[in-house]
């Protein structure tokens, strides 16, 4: 399983975003993403040129709250070469934007409203926009699973994989301690991002340097795979 590292406190890329990647690229990370809010598209576009540089996929995630404003985030990750874009729910809209470029596209299944986003919606709702998804020709979905405020988190995971067959599915938003990446792996995710956990201490409580809270999760995420394989 994949972990995205995202340069986000508070679902907002942080300011010194361009040090950060930066200060992590020895720790070994292969996935980095950040949000479309936060700083501007100067240094989104900046951002996204040092993540390529260092070998690493990007991404960029769409936490606007107006369409508008999201239709504008999809045409600044193709403008600025953004590997995957995830969230949003204008899924033909988005696609078209993206349409003739190489970005991949990951919406939002179920009912996200707010910001910092809250996911709404049943398992059923999550699974029919997922297959729904995959008949429109996006790469996967972008599931707040940890957000729920109908559901069970599991519960989501699990109708997200079934609508998604062999799709990728990304899960997103609090995922903060082993356990969560224990179950959701289990539960059928490919991949999982953390930001504001890393910032704030909260994954490895006991350790200062965000370096070292990096390290753990990499860790956690190796042996969770190994677990899985055995």
């Amino acid at each position: 399983m994949d972990f995205i590292f995202m340069l986000t406190r508070q679902d907002r890329t942080i300011e010194d975003c361009l040090a950060v990647v930066d200060l992590v690229a020895p720790v070994g990370l292969r996935h980095v993403g950040f949000k479309d809010v936060g700083v501007d598209t100067q240094t989104l576009a900046r951002l996204n040129e040092r993540i390529h540089a260092k070998g690493m996929t990007s991404y960029m995630e769409v936490v606007s709250t107006t369409p508008e404003a999201c239709l504008r985030s999809a045409r600044v990750a193709r403008d600025i070469g953004v590997d995957r874009l995830l969230g949003g729910t204008l899924v033909e809209e988005t696609r078209m934007i993206l349409h003739g470029s190489a970005v991949e596209y990951y919406p939002f299944p179920g009912l996200p409203a707010g910001h910092p986003t809250q996911l709404g919606g049943s398992p059923e709702d999550v699974e029919r926009d997922c297959r729904g998804f995959v008949a429109q020709g996006c790469a996967g979905a972008d599931l707040l699973a940890y957000r729920a405020t109908d559901a069970d988190p599991l519960d989501l995971v699990r109708a997200a994989r079934r609508g998604l067959g062999n799709a990728h599915l990304i899960v997103a938003g609090n995922v903060d301690n082993r356990e969560r990446i224990r179950n959701i792996a289990r539960a059928g995710a490919n991949a999982f991002t953390i930001g504001s956990a890393i910032f704030a201490g909260s994954y490895s409580p006991r350790k200062g340097s965000i370096l070292s809270q990096l390290a753990d999760v990499l860790d956690d995420c190796t042996r969770t795979s190994l677990d899985a394989a055995a």
